[in-house]
């Protein structure tokens, strides 16, 4: 019985650093770079078509590609615009909203 010895004290845990930024800031960086993202893999998936019918039905000429280039900008920018006003806009869920 006098062989045991007493046990450490455990040792406290350090907290879990947090983030400084508030959750609102944080959300409007993940939707930035969710815009961003989409506008370089659409841009690039309108190039890549743009390249592929100039080289099979248009001589090699470069307008398909700057066209396929604005399609797939102009498809980013509308999804990323709505994404944005989405979260100013009150839900509809079905209700009207009536303002004086």
């Amino acid at each position: 019985m006098a062989d045991k010895t007493p046990e450490p004290a455990a040792q406290p845990v350090a907290p879990i650093p947090r983030t400084t930024r508030p959750l609102s800031e944080a959300l409007l960086n993940e939707k930035w770079d969710r815009c961003l993202s989409s506008m370089l893999i659409r841009s690039g998936l309108g190039v890549s078509f743009g390249i592929v019918f100039s080289v099979l039905l248009f001589k090699r000429r470069a307008w398909p590609a700057w066209v396929g280039l604005g399609f797939g900008a102009g498809r980013a920018w509308e999804e990323c615009d709505s994404s944005f006003k989405r979260t100013a806009a009150p839900p509809k869920d079905g209700l009207r909203v009536i303002r004086p």
